[in-house]
């Protein structure tokens, strides 16, 4: 527990400071920020446990009985070769369990008062972090229509996040405590942009929709699971009377599943940028603050 070091302000200070400080924070603007931004992500990975059961929820095989599941034909393109079930399966079996164990790091009871629990947490967090990784570049091929830009934001992305967990078991080696915890907090918010750009997909998506018309060009094979048989498809796109072929879906996500589809393969790759950046300037505000704060303890 930690103890104030200055009497409190108000009464309602006094009053959280009796809420914050047992688990471990001293300053109430740094347990506000741990609400927010670890309690946006326990509360995502709470909301997508339920993908672990693949067959049943994230993939379901009546699509029917999906609202709860991966994008519109986005099953499709996972299904389509080996390769991509397998990454979709490795990144959602172990990023979740990953990100969620990684929120219970930032604890600073946890931290302080049961160091075993938080290393060994930390290197199965790690573990995990790789893996979800790997899953992550398996599929960025094909993940929401996977053009080069979203390519290739995944793989900035899980680069960023994978040095940044480097450079902190680096800095935990050589007992740079406070390099460690900046590093990892960094790596964590470069993560957690993936949070942010839903939020960002889904609000462009409903802009492109009603500032359009624009369309995304989908293979016939993949534009077929949203139709009954051949006959209806072909009615609305002539061109696929060879299933290899492509044709243009347009971005709405008022219409069917197709153009749900499209709106969304058009966006994404935007909105990780986006967000990727929102989170990499932002997450450098609050170190470099932490940094001067931690400085100024030290001359004093």
């Amino acid at each position: 527990m930690v103890t104030a070091t200055r009497p409190p302000a108000n009464a309602f200070v006094a009053a959280m400071r009796k809420v914050y400080n047992p688990i471990g924070f001293g300053k109430g603007y740094n347990f506000i920020l741990w609400i927010i931004f670890c309690g946006a992500l326990f509360g995502f990975c709470l909301a997508r446990f339920m993908y672990l059961e693949f067959d049943g929820v994230y993939c379901p095989l009546n699509p029917k009985d999906g609202a709860n599941s991966a994008g519109p034909g986005e099953c499709y393109s996972y299904k389509s070769h080996p390769v991509y079930l397998i990454g979709i399966k490795l990144h959602l079996f172990t990023i979740i369990p990953g990100a969620f164990l990684a929120c219970f790091q930032f604890v600073p009871f946890i931290r302080l008062s049961y160091t075993i629990i938080h290393r060994v947490n930390g290197y199965l967090v790690i573990l995990l972090s790789f893996l979800g990784t790997v899953g992550a570049f398996m599929i960025a091929r094909i993940a929401f229509g996977g053009g080069i830009d979203i390519q290739a934001v995944t793989g900035l992305l899980g680069i960023m996040f994978l040095c940044s967990i480097i450079i902190a078991l680096f800095n935990i080696k050589t007992l740079q405590l406070e390099q460690h915890r900046a590093w990892m907090l960094r790596a964590w918010f470069y993560a957690g942009s993936i949070i942010t750009s839903r939020l960002i997909m889904f609000i462009s998506a409903s802009i492109v929709s009603n500032q359009g018309p624009y369309y995304a060009p989908m293979n016939c094979a993949k534009l077929l699971t949203f139709y009954t048989n051949t006959t209806a498809l072909q009615a609305s796109h002539p061109a696929c009377s060879d299933l290899s072929a492509w044709s243009l879906a347009r971005a709405s996500m008022s219409g069917g599943a197709e153009n749900a589809a499209a709106a969304l393969s058009i966006t994404f790759g935007a909105a990780i940028w986006l967000a990727l950046a929102m989170h990499a300037i932002g997450v450098e505000f609050y170190v470099s603050n932490y940094s001067h704060n931690l400085n100024a303890r030290e001359k004093h």
